[in-house]
């Protein structure tokens, strides 16, 4: 409602598989209730993106009872009003003419590639714009930067000054906690079963490696690889 309200377009770096999905969902929500304006037009600029939609749509029986009752009524929970699927590479190029009143959804989540930064391009230097970023920004990547301040982006060899509003919100993830991690962890693994973590801040691996190796899983074999390093299985 805030990005909204500011006039400009809100564009939203999104990972193709549950998180745009989600954000269909949440954005129908949002116009339902009126906290976001039904006008909004709303972009999925995102082949992958589009397929998941429709994979997701098609399988009602796995989602929670909320969703299948929807779903059961002829409603789609992730159709918002004015949603556009931008398939071609051209229909995306024309979105850089729209300067206000619409959301742009496309990945990368991280800004790392993909056609969020064109969009990026354009609406970062715009002060009635914003860009939110839902979800966790690796340190070093291009979302992490904006999020972490900085006052220009490195886009197509020139830099692109910030000066849209930037929101975070961290509310979702598409994985599990360490916790659930650990539990599937005992679950799935031996005592002799190598395990590889390779995804995740280098911190944040080495104290899940300690903790995945002590206690009842102190025989557990648990490598943290680095960039570029080598394992024989």
């Amino acid at each position: 409602g805030e990005a909204a309200a500011r006039g400009g377009n809100i564009v939203i770096p999104t990972f193709a598989l549950e998180r745009a999905q989600e954000l269909l969902y949440h954005l129908l929500d949002g116009m339902g209730s009126g906290r976001i304006p039904r006008e909004m037009e709303i972009f999925l600029d995102s082949p992958m993106a589009i397929s998941a939609t429709r994979i997701f749509a098609r399988h009602p029986g796995f989602f929670r009872d909320e969703i299948r009752e929807r779903i059961a009524a002829h409603s789609d929970p992730f159709a918002p009003p004015n949603l556009h699927f931008v398939h071609e590479a051209a229909e995306s190029m024309q979105l850089n003419r729209v300067r206000s009143g619409a959301v742009l959804m496309a990945g990368s989540g991280m800004c790392t590639g993909g056609r969020v930064r064109h969009h990026l391009r354009y609406n970062l230097p715009l002060a009635d714009c914003s860009v939110i970023f839902v979800g966790f920004a690796a340190r070093g990547t291009p979302a992490r930067r904006v999020i972490d301040g900085a006052k220009t982006l490195r886009l197509f060899g020139e830099e692109v000054p910030v000066r849209a509003a930037i929101h975070t919100i961290n509310g979702f993830s598409a994985h599990a906690d360490a916790s659930e991690l650990a539990a599937w962890h005992a679950m799935a693994a031996g005592p002799e079963t190598r395990t590889f973590l390779v995804h995740g801040e280098d911190e944040e691996r080495a104290a899940f490696a300690r903790r995945l190796t002590h206690g009842d899983h102190r025989r557990a074999k648990v490598e943290t690889p680095g960039m570029h390093e080598v394992f024989e299985l």
